[in-house]
């Protein structure tokens, strides 16, 4: 029996609400305009207001495309429900931008157009970044960016430890410079292990640089990962409150000067800026060397399915003002992202050299769907964040909570 399209929007949901934390306001801004009137754009980006850069950004792609944009902001982790929900009842946005792991489960509900359908091109994108948004060899939304992980560290706290940056090399290295910055009296290391989709992206840099594989989150290199962090735990290298920590309120600890570390990511560039001590960024190594891989973040512009078609001449237009090489670096610069082309990424660096780490950064970086996990990466990534969780709160050893999890993921 072939699913219908409502029965693939309720599997979707299904799927996607674990990966998710709801919250916020329950209504919705379909797009029930005519076409060259208003059109409706969701972005995950709550925190920018209609007066902010990335406000005004949108506004103009309205203006340029000769409409009125009514934009409406949720929290990532309501925004893909709030989208599976709006399809249901057919009042879907013109534009979103979402998280680039929902994009399979959008797809799998069939609520999202191809990009090629549209007369999108994609073709300069890198492909590790247009791959977490192409499902059977079809792109489904345009990178409006990346962004990814790495360590911030405090040149003045570095210093007065005696550690030297350049010698961390692999986890030994990390943990006795940990070691040695406690035993100057200051704080060593604070990261995000929430029970969201923000502790598994946390997680993952250490999970992959260890070798651990997606499907296997028990093996022994996936239990060398969630040790590693319990050990910094207990031994007062990290923070307890690392369990409840945010990416935000972990980077605000950071910003006290007190911590050496921070693992974070592109869009704190312009508040380390602010922050009032010298810092710099080195890649988060590998278990045994090198750089470990790290999860692609940052969104994709969408453009959903709509019952007029007729609308999609202008979707396809904010798209474009959004998105084309011509408009990307001033998108980017506002939102503090890597951009997804080398051409554009090569102007970025020209007038920011800050962000050439972070380029290297994300030209290595992982999708999290990629490899063929699509929609089963948020059925893994619930029981993985799960399992930190119950580690680092002692409840079960890294082995048990991880056993738990490989357990819960296959039952997804």
């Amino acid at each position: 029996m072939i699913p219908t399209r409502r029965t693939l929007l309720a599997v979707a949901l299904a799927t996607l609400l674990p990966l998710t934390a709801c919250g916020g306001g329950s209504g919705s801004s379909g797009s029930s305009s005519s076409a060259g009137g208003t059109y409706t754009f969701w972005d995950p980006y709550p925190q920018f207001d209609a007066s902010s850069d990335w406000g005004k950004r949108v506004a103009a792609c309205g203006t340029a495309a000769g409409v009125k944009l009514k934009r409406a902001a949720y929290d990532t982790t309501d925004l893909g429900n709030k989208a599976l929900l709006a399809a249901q009842q057919g009042n879907a946005p013109d534009v979103m931008l979402v998280d680039n792991p929902v994009v399979s489960t959008l797809v799998e509900a069939g609520i999202l157009n191809r990009t090629s359908d549209l007369g999108l091109d994609t073709s300069s994108v890198q492909k590790n970044i247009i791959g977490a948004g192409t499902i059977d060899g079809a792109a489904y939304g345009v990178p409006i960016g990346a962004n990814t992980l790495a360590l911030y560290y405090n040149k003045k706290v570095l210093s007065a430890a005696g550690v030297d940056p350049a010698s961390i090399t692999d986890w030994a290295s990390l943990t006795a410079a940990l070691k040695k910055v406690k035993a100057a009296g200051k704080k060593g290391i604070t990261f995000s292990a929430i029970n969201t989709e923000e502790g598994s992206f946390q997680f993952l840099p250490w999970f992959w640089g260890a070798g651990g594989d997606l499907t296997a989150l028990d093996s022994a290199k996936g239990v060398a990962a969630l040790t590693l962090w319990k050990q910094w735990v207990d031994a007062g290298y990290a923070p307890k409150d690392v369990l409840q920590n945010t990416q935000t309120t972990s980077w605000q600890e950071f910003a006290t000067g007190d911590y050496a570390f921070s693992e974070n990511g592109t869009w704190q560039l312009g508040n380390a800026d602010k922050a009032g001590f010298p810092y710099g960024v080195v890649n988060i190594p590998g278990q045994n060397g090198g750089s470990a891989p790290v999860p692609t973040g940052g969104e994709f512009v969408t453009v959903p399915v709509q019952k007029d078609t007729s609308r999609y001449d202008v979707s396809k237009k904010i798209v474009g003002c959004l998105t084309s090489d011509a408009n990307l670096l001033p998108t980017d610069t506002t939102l503090m992202y890597v951009a997804p082309t080398a051409a554009v990424q090569a102007e970025q660096v020209k007038k920011n050299p800050e962000l050439k780490p972070w380029v290297a950064a994300v030209a290595a970086a992982r999708g999290r769907t990629s490899g063929g996990l699509g929609t089963k990466y948020p059925t893994i990534s619930q029981p993985m964040w799960t399992a930190v969780q119950a580690a680092l709160s002692g409840s079960k050893s890294p082995q048990d909570a991880l056993a738990a999890a490989q357990a819960a993921a296959g039952k997804g």
